[in-house]
């Protein structure tokens, strides 16, 4: 399975005009260089290079503005992301469409990888054997069509790597309902790809494996 990467944005550094030089160093030194994550992260919240670059670059100048709050030895990736977070939900998703509302029974209840454990016997990791059949391009376009809270809850756990907690955090939001957005879009990204693994023939009726 082929891997292609967004490209990051050029961001550019603020004015120094209140930090110290060494403050300044840390920050070119630790925050800089998560520029190209947290732009992936910005372009599967926005679904807009434009937007998500732009979003990029003000997330920055907050933290820069706001360095002296961070805590040295603590998560940096998580206090980045958490500037992120705030700054789509409280501007771009208001100015561009605002909240899309999510439906209790939007997932359904279908378990793409454990129909195909079930059904088929198989010892070996179905997941393993749907992904690989499909390209980054189709898991990346079932993710983006998500309903918004589950795509950025999946996001945030599963292609980010954070904690219920820092999610959580992130989106002003109780680990309850973090861990509920999370488990009815797994499924409903299971869903996504289960029907077209069998659009493209990877799978027949029954969920056996071809």
């Amino acid at each position: 399975m082929t891997s292609s990467r967004p490209v990051p944005p050029i961001v550019q550094k603020p004015e120094a005009r209140k930090l110290s030089a060494e403050d300044l160093r840390r920050f070119e030194d630790e925050a800089l260089p998560l520029a190209n994550a947290l732009y992936g992260g910005a372009l599967r919240m926005t679904r807009n290079p434009a937007d998500a670059a732009d979003l990029v670059q003000e997330t920055f100048l907050r933290a820069f503005r706001s360095w002296g709050q961070f805590k040295e030895g603590t998560n940096l990736k998580a206090w980045l992301y958490r500037i992120l977070t705030n700054l789509y939900i409280s501007s771009y998703r208001v100015k561009k469409r605002g909240p899309q509302l999510v439906s209790a029974n939007d997932a359904g209840d279908f378990d793409l990888y454990q129909s195909l454990v079930d059904q088929n016997h198989v010892s070996e990791s179905a997941e393993s054997i749907v992904i690989d059949s499909l390209g980054d391009d189709d898991i990346k376009k079932a993710l983006a069509d998500l309903p918004e809270d589950f795509r950025m809850a999946v996001s945030l756990a599963d292609v980010d790597g954070f904690s219920y907690r820092e999610i959580a955090d992130m989106l002003g939001i109780p680990i309850g309902t973090v861990m509920s957005r999370l488990h009815r879009g797994r499924k409903a990204l299971q869903k996504a790809l289960w029907g077209l693994a069998e659009q493209r023939g990877l799978v027949g009726q029954g969920g056996k494996l071809r």
